[in-house]
């Protein structure tokens, strides 16, 4: 599963994409900065083969997309 070569800390900012966090919300929760997290979600996109927060979401949540 994709999910499994996610960091702990990638785990942590999914879950909270996945109760509909803001990027500076995320940042506050986990004491980062907000571009902190924006490239932690850079990264993680790229890891799992999504191209945005909906897509990421989405595979957290177990939906596929296929276009």
């Amino acid at each position: 599963e994709a999910l499994q070569g996610l960091t702990e800390r990638e785990r942590q900012i999914l879950d909270l994409l996945v109760a509909g966090l803001p990027t500076a919300v995320i940042a506050r929760r986990l004491q980062l900065t907000p571009k902190t997290v924006r490239n932690r979600l850079s990264e993680m996109f790229a890891k799992l083969g999504v191209r945005g927060r909906s897509e990421a979401v989405s595979l957290a949540r177990g939906v596929r997309h296929d276009d």
